[in-house]
């Protein structure tokens, strides 16, 4: 019978990810791996090891084999139906919550939420906040709507989460107004070739690129936004790591005021913004 110090050995992956792969399968913390790493395991645990570390060996994503990410400090379920939570992407709610600090049940519109890692943060973290979280895919949604039955007290004082099956803001109320807009669109260009790379490969493709030059779903939340936000109301997109400039541009021709970029832990301009007021 092989022990837990034994495939991690003979797995061939790198040994965090090894690590990740059996504690999922046993059922382990990380201190059990070191103060059991010699106990013999059952065959089943070990064809079920052998079996993740293979797919991943073949490039699946951890997140897809394990079935969740941590994001924003919450767990949520991820399937190959949405895009695996990015660290990167955290720096959109806190953002978000920047921008609602002052305004009590405060609105906020979530375009292409995915799995809702940025709709349910915000709601996480201000359960008064109102906040709607919009996807063109009923798989999403579904994913999304599961994570906000977990993570979401169903009790909170105030608070909804309200989730519309829509492309960007098309099928919307248009009286509602928001205090506060955010996306994490796709904008990976058609031909970039990190698309056939790692975990991309295997994440849903009109998640990830807009099959033009990467700005044409930004285009669009740009430009409707407006008709949504209540007055001085704020709208932050994440965008790649070279375009930054280029949504700035975009937001101040449609007549967004202190438009700026933040920057990211890596110092990579990661999300840029501004008010709008009519």
């Amino acid at each position: 019978m092989s022990t837990a110090a034994e495939l991690l050995r003979a797995s061939g992956l790198p040994r965090l990810e090894a690590r990740v792969l059996l504690m999922h399968v046993l059922g382990w913390r990380r201190t059990e791996l070191i103060t059991r790493d010699r106990e013999p395991l059952s065959e089943d645990a070990v064809a079920s090891f052998e079996a993740l570390s293979a797919r991943r060996l073949a490039g699946e994503p951890i997140a897809q084999l394990t079935g969740g990410r941590e994001f924003f400090g919450l767990d949520f379920d991820v399937t190959p139906d949405v895009l695996i939570p990015r660290p990167e992407t955290e720096l959109l709610v806190e953002t978000a919550l920047e921008a609602i600090a002052d305004t009590p049940n405060a609105r906020v519109l979530d375009l292409g939420t995915g799995t809702g890692a940025i709709a349910v943060s915000v709601a996480h973290a201000r359960p008064d906040a109102r906040v709607w979280a919009v996807d063109r895919s009923p798989a999403a949604l579904d994913v999304a709507r599961g994570n906000a039955d977990r993570l979401l007290d169903p009790a909170r004082a105030g608070g909804t989460l309200t989730f519309v099956q829509s492309d960007w803001t098309a099928n919307l109320d248009a009286s509602l107004l928001f205090e506060t807009i955010v996306s994490n669109p796709p904008y990976i260009a058609s031909g970039d070739p990190h698309l056939e790379q790692g975990d991309l490969r295997f994440e849903p493709r009109g998640a990830l690129t807009d099959e033009a030059d990467g700005l044409s779903a930004i285009r669009t939340i740009v430009e409707t936004a407006p008709f949504l936000l209540a007055s001085n109301g704020a709208l932050w997109l994440e965008h790649g790591y070279d375009q930054a400039d280029a949504v700035r541009q975009l937001l101040k021709a449609r007549g967004f005021t202190e438009v700026r970029s933040m920057r990211d832990l890596a110092g990579i301009e990661r999300c840029s913004g501004g008010r709008f007021t009519a």
